[in-house]
């Protein structure tokens, strides 16, 4: 019930002051965002992959208002970049963009965005990886799609995400399952009407594995995002029964969340891919985990009233 009021919270400049100012929230932060610069971030690279783990980033940050913010998101990417490049990690380590953070949003959105976005896959192929679109809000899907489909005809292991709630995501997997296509599938973290998406939470799981069977099934490589012990077990179950080897398909968890589990599948032969995000925009990113799942919002609840 609290979801929906939180993902309004997260696009309200008032409850991003009040909640910004508030002495524990750093704390909180913390646990989802382990550090604002790319200094901070080198150590928990390398102390996840020494674990076995791989990881993509997210330089957190999406509501940008003129073309030079995003450019900046740009080059933040490109000194990600050259910071993985002297890590030599390769594919262990790929990045995942927001599109409004490149200036989709903006005038002319979709033709700044897959300018800004380019020299970022150009720059990640260049040092063995790659970089995967993330979804966000429906409005923005076709636009993504399309940069999406524009990249894989230079950087075919360009990736995407598709979010199960939405009804349109059926037929986008059915498109998407094609070989050599990497897709990620998430149950969705954004406020959407009624009439564009499931609304109850046993809806979007039945969504959820009607999509990812798609996807096993298919010629491409899903990227399983979920938390969920049932849907892990599905689709571990799914893969088996799609004859798919345990390189063949990824689980990509978020920072933060449920660490032991990351460090379980990856000890039984899985790839499993830390979603890790820094940065110091990280309120709209940090609202969506609040969202997403109430033991978040406990947890920074329960921090709160203990430093109150």
């Amino acid at each position: 019930m609290l979801g929906p009021v939180i993902l309004a919270a997260s696009r309200s400049d008032r409850m991003r002051r009040l909640i910004s100012a508030a002495p524990v929230t750093k704390q909180v932060v913390d646990r989802f965002i382990p550090g604002e610069t790319v200094t901070d971030i080198v150590p928990i690279v390398r102390e996840l992959t020494d674990r076995g783990l791989e990881l993509t980033m997210d330089v957190v940050g999406e509501d940008i208002t003129n073309p030079e913010q995003a450019a900046a998101a740009r080059d933040a990417y490109l000194a990600l970049i050259a910071h993985l490049k002297d890590l030599e990690l390769g594919e262990r380590v790929e990045m995942s963009v927001k599109l409004s953070m490149f200036g989709q949003a903006l005038i002319n959105g979709h033709e700044l965005a897959l300018a800004n976005v380019r020299p970022v896959v150009e720059a990640a192929a260049a040092i063995g990886t790659t970089v995967t679109l993330d979804a966000e809000d429906h409005t923005t899907l076709d636009s993504m799609f399309a940069i999406h489909e524009e990249l894989r005809k230079d950087f075919p292991q360009t990736g995407c995400v598709i979010q199960a709630y939405l009804f349109r995501t059926e037929a986008d997997a059915r498109r998407l399952a094609a070989a050599g296509s990497r897709v990620r599938i998430v149950k969705g973290a954004y406020k959407e009407p009624a009439e564009v998406a499931y609304q109850q939470k046993h809806e979007i799981d039945k969504a959820y594995v009607r999509v990812l069977r798609t996807l096993m099934d298919g010629e491409g490589y899903p990227m399983v995002g979920s938390h969920d012990p049932r849907l892990i077990a599905i689709a571990q179950e799914l893969a088996h029964r799609a004859g798919r080897k345990a390189d063949e398909y990824e689980f990509q968890m978020l920072y933060g969340i449920r660490g032991d589990e990351h460090l379980r599948l990856a000890a039984e032969g899985h790839r499993m891919r830390v979603y890790t995000a820094y940065g110091t925009d990280w309120y709209g990113y940090f609202m969506r985990r609040l969202a997403e799942k109430p033991a978040n919002l406990r947890f920074f609840l329960r921090s709160m009233v203990s430093k109150g």
